[in-house]
């Protein structure tokens, strides 16, 4: 999907209830509607081949009456965007989302957890492919 809607990863932290993305793409509200459909599916997928019925059937209560295509509510509708328009500015939101897990006390380092950027911009392998070289 990044390649398709030029859409550029630059952070993230995925925590148990929502997720941080810190990204820019030509028309950015559609490239995170369309990825929050794509993992959407996959993740109920994912539960149905795991049989975890007691999850799907929580995602189904979820789901709102206006939602005709699918069976299941993943994630909340809509979203919250932040214009950053500084690399400083850029910089401070990384170090936020990053050191959050911290405070939260889920980590004592932020590169020990696997769901987050903070991996790739010490040079390690991450889950997901982030530049990093936006400067």
């Amino acid at each position: 999907m990044q390649l398709e809607r030029k859409f550029q990863l630059l952070g993230y932290v995925i925590l148990e209830n929502h997720v941080h993305l810190i990204a820019t793409a030509p028309n950015l509200a559609s490239a995170v509607k369309c990825s929050k459909s794509f993992t959407a599916l996959q993740i109920v997928e994912l539960l149905k081949k795991r049989n975890a019925r007691q999850l799907l059937r929580g995602l189904a209560a979820l789901k709102l009456p206006n939602k005709k295509q699918s069976e299941h509510q993943v994630w909340q509708e809509g979203s919250h965007p932040k214009m950053i328009e500084t690399d400083e500015l850029l910089w401070q939101k990384l170090e936020y989302i990053h050191n959050n897990l911290v405070e939260r006390g889920y980590v004592d380092d932020p590169l020990h957890w696997r769901y987050s950027s903070a991996r790739n911009y010490a040079g390690q392998p991450g889950l997901i492919e982030v530049v990093t070289d936006w400067m």
